[in-house]
Formats: C-alpha cells, structure tokens, sequence
C-alpha cells in the first residue's frame, strides 16, 4: 500500500466506478442472509448513500472528469448532475483543490472556499486503486452559511432573552413565573419590594411547598393550573404579614398545554394611594376647569408677548382693536419679532377663537406643491395625486384663521387665485372645475418691503390693498430696548419652571443684552437666554455666560443707544408683570399663582409698586 493510503479506500477503475462485487470500501457487501446483492442493488444502496448525505460530495476521476455529484452539490452549486458528470472539475467549482488532491495523493482537511458565494468547510482525499496508484479524489462540502445562519438565530433568540429580563426587572409591579408544573423560575425585583419576601427562599421551589412551609396562604399559580384560566385572587404573604392582589396568566405551547403561568402582583396600599390620588385630582380638575378654559384662550396672549414698550403697546393694541372685527390683517416685521405669535394672539381674541388656526409659510414650499396645499386638488388632478384627491388649508381653516407666513414670496399665479379667494370668499381645487365657497379669515405676514414690490411690479397692486386692509407693524428688538428686561425675566420664569432650576441674571448681563443690537430679535433672545441658562454652572448668569458675538458687540461704548438704568428698568419690568397678572385674573391669589409666587410676597410688590390690589383695604393709583 501506498504511504499515502488511508487505512479506508475506496477501490475504484481508472474512470471512478467502483469494481464490480465490490461495496463503497471495495470489499462485497452482504445481505441479511449473507447473500452478495446483485449490481445494481450495489448501485442502488451506494446511490441511496450519497443522496442522504447533508453535505455536498463530490468525486473525479484521475483526468480531473467529474464521476460523483450528490443532490447535497447540486443544491450547493445550483446545477443538476446531469449537467457536470463528465466535465472536468475546473469547468464547474474552479477552486475545490481536488486537482491538487489528485496530484500530490495528499488529504487536506478544513479548507475553506466559496462557492456559489456561500461559504464552504471541505476535506478532500484521494482515492486509491488496490496497487496503491492515484485514481481519483473525492470532495465534501459543508454550507457553513448554514451554521452562521443558525448561529445568528442563537444569537437572536439571546438578545430577545436579555430584553425579556430586562423588562420583566424594570416592572414596578411584582412578577412571579413559574413553570408549567408550578415550580418557581423567575422572580423580578418588584415582588422582592412588595411582599418582603427574598427570590432565593421561592427560586426552584414547587408553590405546594411553598404554601405548606407557611409562605403564602393560598396560590394563585395551582388554581390556574387546575382551572386552566386566568384567575385574580387576594393573597396573604404570611412571613410579612402584607396582603396583595395577584393576577395568574397560563402561558401555552402550540399544543394548547400549560408550559408556565405568569403571575402579576400589586401592593394593596399602593393602589389605595392611587385611588386617593385619582379622587383629589378629580376634585382639582373641577375647581380648575373654568381656569383651564379661561388659559387655552390665553394661551399665547402677553405671556409670551411683552408690551412694556410703547411701540409694542400699540401694536397689541392695533391688534386687540381688529380681533374684534373679521377684516383681513397685514403683519409686517423683521424675522424673528413674533409675527405668528402676534397671529394666533388676534386669532384667540376673535369671535373664531373655537375654529382652526392653520399655518403656512409660503417661501418654504415649491410653488408647484404650494398651490395644491393651499386649495387641494381633484383626485388623479395630476401624476401622484390620490384617488380621492385632497382637501387643502384654506378649506380646513373655515370658520378660522387661516395665516399666510412669508406672503411676498407667492408667484403671480397664486397672488390671481389669492386675490379672489379675498374679493369673493371662494376657491377652485387643482384639477377642480366648481368654485367652492369658504369662510375663513386671513392674516398674511412678510419681512419684506410689499408697496416697493408693487413698484417693481414683482407684486399684485390690488392684492396688496386686498391684504392691507389693517397693518400691524412690530418693530424689531433693537427699537423697543424696554422690552427686553420683562422679555429676559419671562424666558427665565419658563426655563426655570422647566427645568426645575432658579437662574438669576447679574445687572452687568442684563445691561449687555440690552446694550446689543438683536439682528435675529426675539427669536434670537430666547436662543441666547436659554443657553445661558444651560451652561451657567451658579445660579447666576453674568456676562461670562453669554455667548462671545454679543460680549465683544457690547464690550466699547454703546454708541447711540440710550443710557439704560438697569434698577429703574427691572422695577418697570416687575411692575408691568404684576399688573398684567392682576388684570388677567382679577385677584391677588391666582395673579401669585401664576407669577409662581406666595401671595403675601405679591401684595408686597403690588403696594411698593402703588397698585390697586382688589380685595385688600388699599386703592391707590396704578
């Protein structure tokens, strides 16, 4: 025998096939009976062999022609045998290493290679003749995608695991497994709190033991076992003397049989103290409900929009004076001075305070989306559309507010269809071939200069008068210095309330802000308070705080702003502040509620700052 030979070969011709009379390691297998089967009994059971093996085999001959291809290759390679027997190996898997095989008479075990880009394990071995000589080699394959498939699924299923205990230990409430012949498998954190009782005296325990050792008085886990539903029952945990309500759950397998029972657990005391709690904010929300109803229509009044300054007090006032009305409203204003805020101020201070306030910013909208959003479209009125086309915003606004940010940035197009949505209170959908009669009032607002849009001609002359009918002008921070004090202190009330935090300002910040030029005004103000509030390590803001642009802006002489006196102005600021919370609600009691305040500390204020205070001995001038 060849030094090479194994101790097993497989006798075969020069073409591969095994010797007549001989079996799969060349010696004549035997019946039952001791009989020699017949050939193509051979053939048969040899074939019946290979098709059973998982892995794929393959053998060739000593030309390298392919002889042996199994079901398990043909799976591998995606073609039938059929097609390859007969071909050299190369045609079909060029790098199987069986040629090498075949020239060195060497096995090579664990190669790696893909084939039919699948990842394969493969032992190759020549196979000898009975002389000793080379004839061929043979080839298994195993998928090893497989095994990495399977491994992904453990991996999965691990995950899914880890998150199950996860939940289970982040449940306030208590949670008891056992198995589905009532031994405890699992309890969370929250049983341990509830009941006093530790996991290691139940873990691995039956609960008839559990229940004879004097743990529980009865269990929840056999009765579900026995009746085979959900049961909720009272349960005493006897070493602590604590009563519980308990839920028990049976889990089932695809058979319909219990394979566990999950069982919730709740304190007795907690739930009384749920129940005392949901009884007092029932009483609550009876006491406050007139209130709730009277802030939803505040909601965006002078909280958020400050008028210590004269300027913006006659904005307000403009606006207070044609809410009353359903006239058409021209807001003009930089960017960031409050324009939509000053809108839904007129919206809720109108009669149509009940109906939708729809909002719109035309110079963010392509025009060719901006015309269907604002009057909708027939269904199928172009490519894309829905089969039961759209309503747009100027319908959905009805019996509303409908408020046209950014109006200068509309096309001549939709400046024609806006206009007669103005002149005659109706629309026609893209697509549509009927007007459509609507009843919403507009307010339209712009950065930009319109009357020398009209000039240019970049802007519809009648459609300007058509929304000019009222303008209101907020002018930008930089103009109302006064504003900015009662604005700084409202922005810190809220931060603070939000964050629970109590920042404070230093004069020396407070005259930086006020000394600064504000080119993105309030919107501006809010981003710089709120960061300073975020980044302040102490509880005082000073300049430190404040980012670099405005203390290298304020740091040389103010230039042509006026002096600023901070105490006189913060007095004016707290001084408008509580006025505007006493004419809101009328008392002292609720006016310190809403300035988060106590009320003896308001009434204080109230008199240093000579206000009339109702109800409180005192009238003097405001």
């Amino acid at each position: 025998m060849n030094k090479h030979q194994p101790n097993t070969t497989m006798a075969l011709n020069p073409s591969g096939m095994r010797q007549p009379g001989e079996d799969f390691i060349g010696n004549p297998p035997a019946t039952p009976h001791g009989e020699i089967p017949t050939e193509a009994a051979r053939r048969a059971q040899f074939q019946a062999i290979l098709e059973s093996a998982h892995n794929g085999i393959v053998a060739i001959d000593d030309r390298g022609l392919i002889t042996i291809f199994n079901s398990a290759a043909e799976r591998l390679v995606g073609k039938p045998a059929a097609e390859v027997l007969g071909k050299h190996i190369t045609e079909i898997i060029p790098t199987t290493g069986l040629p090498e095989v075949l020239k060195t008479g060497q096995s090579q075990v664990g190669g790696k290679l893909f084939v039919n880009d699948r990842l394969c394990i493969t032992n190759r071995t020549p196979i000898f003749a009975s002389d000793g000589r080379v004839v061929g080699a043979v080839g298994i394959f195993q998928d090893v995608s497989e095994l990495e498939s399977i491994s992904k699924e453990l991996q999965s299923y691990k995950m899914i695991s880890k998150e199950l205990d996860a939940i289970i230990e982040s449940s306030f409430d208590g949670i008891y497994v056992t198995d589905g012949k009532g031994v405890t498998t699992r309890v969370n954190s929250g049983y341990e709190r509830i009941t006093g009782l530790k996991r290691r005296q139940v873990l691995g325990r039956h609960m008839k033991d559990l229940v004879d050792a004097g743990f529980f008085d009865q269990s929840v886990t056999l009765i579900v076992l026995r009746e085979k539903k959900s049961v909720t029952i009272m349960q005493e945990i006897r070493p602590t003397g604590k009563s519980v309500i308990v839920t028990g759950n049976p889990i089932y397998d695809e058979w319909g049989n219990i394979v566990g029972v999950v069982t919730n657990v709740r304190d007795l005391t907690e739930l009384e103290n749920l129940k005392t709690q949901l009884e007092e904010t029932m009483r609550l929300s009876e006491r406050y409900y007139s209130e709730l109803q009277e802030l939803r229509s505040q909601q965006l009044d002078v909280g958020h929009v400050v008028a210590q300054s004269a300027e913006m007090r006659k904005a307000l006032d403009l606006a207070a004076r044609v809410a009353r009305v359903d006239s058409t409203v021209l807001i003009l204003g930089e960017s960031g001075v409050g324009k939509e805020v000053l809108a839904k101020t007129i919206h809720l201070r109108s009669r149509r305070r009940d109906g939708p306030f729809m909002k719109i910013n035309c110079g963010a909208i392509p025009e060719s989306l901006l015309e269907s959003e604002l009057f909708g479209y027939e269904g199928g009125a172009f490519t894309g559309a829905r089969r039961e086309g759209k309503i747009g915003l100027v319908e959905m606004a009805a019996g509303g507010t409908l408020f046209l940010d950014e109006v200068g940035e509309l096309s001549t197009n939709l400046q024609v269809k806006l206009l007669r949505l103005l002149q005659e209170r109706e629309i026609m959908k893209v697509g549509g071939s009927k007007e459509i009669q609507v009843d919403t009032r507009i307010i339209a607002a712009t950065n930009r200069d319109l009357k020398k849009m009209v000039d240019e001609g970049r802007f519809r002359e009648d459609l300007y008068y058509r929304l000019n009918v009222v303008m209101v002008r907020i002018p930008p921070l930089r103009e109302r210095r006064d504003d900015i004090p009662p604005l700084v202190l409202n922005l810190l009330a809220r931060l603070n309330s939000k964050y629970g935090l109590d920042k404070r300002i230093s004069p020396r910040a407070m005259d930086r802000l006020i000394q600064y030029h504000w080119p993105g005004n309030v919107r501006e103000l809010e981003n710089v308070v709120e960061q300073a509030v975020v980044l302040t390590e102490g509880d005082v803001i000073e300049p430190e705080s404040l980012p670099a642009a405005i203390i290298s802006a304020t740091s040389g002489p103010t230039g042509n702003a006026a002096p600023v006196s901070y105490r006189a102005t913060m007095r004016e600021a707290e001084k408008s502040l509580l006025l505007h919370a006493l004419t809101t609600w009328g008392n002292p009691t609720k006016a310190a509620e809403a300035l988060g305040m106590h009320r003896t500390t308001f009434i204080r204020k109230a008199a240093r700052h000579k206000l009339n205070v109702p109800g409180e001995g005192r009238i003097v001038h405001i």
